[in-house]
């Protein structure tokens, strides 16, 4: 054996190290790479000036000394007439953190109109406040992290929110039926999801669906929703329970209190914009394959 031999076999061993770690380095750079890929927010200023002149409206008028639920109707009604747009959150093939205060699809309005509420209650008048107020509400964990984080089913969306004390789901304790609701709508209709094409979100959806088996399906008869409305509060939030398979709701909006105590809905209505339907169980009773409601009440964690 050369006298050499050895020093050369431990340069070897070193250059191997480095040429290892210099692969983890680049693997770990490029996962970073596609994370940030994964996650756009493009934003908008005239959202950031509606979303200021809300504020200001609410400063003037002392809102924040009313109730959480009277806030959220008041930031609600200031929507009336915006228009309702369709797939606002879908419109990117990657993940993109939508802000939207001037079209609403029916789950951007409640997750809107809330966060909104949230920042005038704590008296946190920073926009980018808000926008983490809209993630923490519309995924899972309250972290933005890809399209399979999304709560994209509502059931989730309450169940996710309740867990980190946003809201409480109400429906059993107000008299609910329980049903069994196997959800798999999205991976049963992949199709119809451009961003299921992509197999690592059709597969992660697919582990969703499943999880969410464990949930309880509980909902308000749509003939027995005027018998709880003197147990509802403004800024409730609705949700349009379908007999629809593998789906468990088809629209949502918020419980809308007039001064005369009626109880109707504030809601992006797919007819095309936020208005209020003047009675709740006349507008479930309306439309199509609803079976019922869930109700969950929002509130300061």
């Amino acid at each position: 054996m050369p006298v050499n031999s050895y020093p050369n076999e431990l340069e070897n061993r070193r250059i191997i190290n480095r040429e290892i770690a210099s692969l983890i380095e680049k693997e770990k750079q490029q996962q970073e790479r596609e994370i940030s890929q994964e996650i756009i927010y493009l934003p908008d200023t005239k959202d950031e000036k509606i979303f200021q002149s809300l504020i200001n409206k609410a400063i003037e008028t002392n809102l924040k000394q009313t109730g959480f639920g009277e806030i959220i109707q008041t930031v609600a009604t200031d929507f009336l007439g915006s228009q309702y747009q369709a797939g606002l959150l879908d419109r990117s093939p990657q993940e993109t953190l939508v802000i939207s205060l001037q079209k609403f699809d029916c789950v951007l309005f409640v997750e809107s109109v809330i966060a909104i509420a949230r920042s005038i209650a704590s008296q946190d008048y920073n926009y980018d406040n808000f926008t983490k107020n809209v993630v923490e509400q519309r995924y899972s964990q309250g972290k933005m992290i890809d399209y399979c984080s999304r709560l994209h089913y509502f059931s989730h969306w309450i169940a996710d929110n309740q867990k980190r004390n946003l809201v409480t789901n109400i429906t059993a304790d107000l008299g609910g039926t329980t049903i069994q609701k196997k959800l798999d709508f999205m991976t049963t209709n992949r199709n119809s999801y451009a961003q299921l094409k992509n197999e690592h979100n059709y597969q992660c959806i697919t582990n969703v669906e499943k999880s969410l088996e464990q949930l309880n399906f509980n909902y308000i008869p749509t003939q027995n929703v005027r018998s709880i409305y003197e147990r509802l509060q403004p800024g409730d939030i609705i949700g349009i329970a379908t007999n629809i398979k593998g789906l468990d709701f088809t629209h949502t909006g918020l419980v809308y209190q007039d001064e005369r105590g009626n109880i109707g809905l504030i809601h992006a209505s797919p007819a095309g914009q936020v208005v209020i339907a003047s009675d709740l169980q006349d507008y479930v009773q309306n439309v199509r394959n609803a079976i019922g409601i869930v109700v969950a009440r929002p509130h300061l964690n």
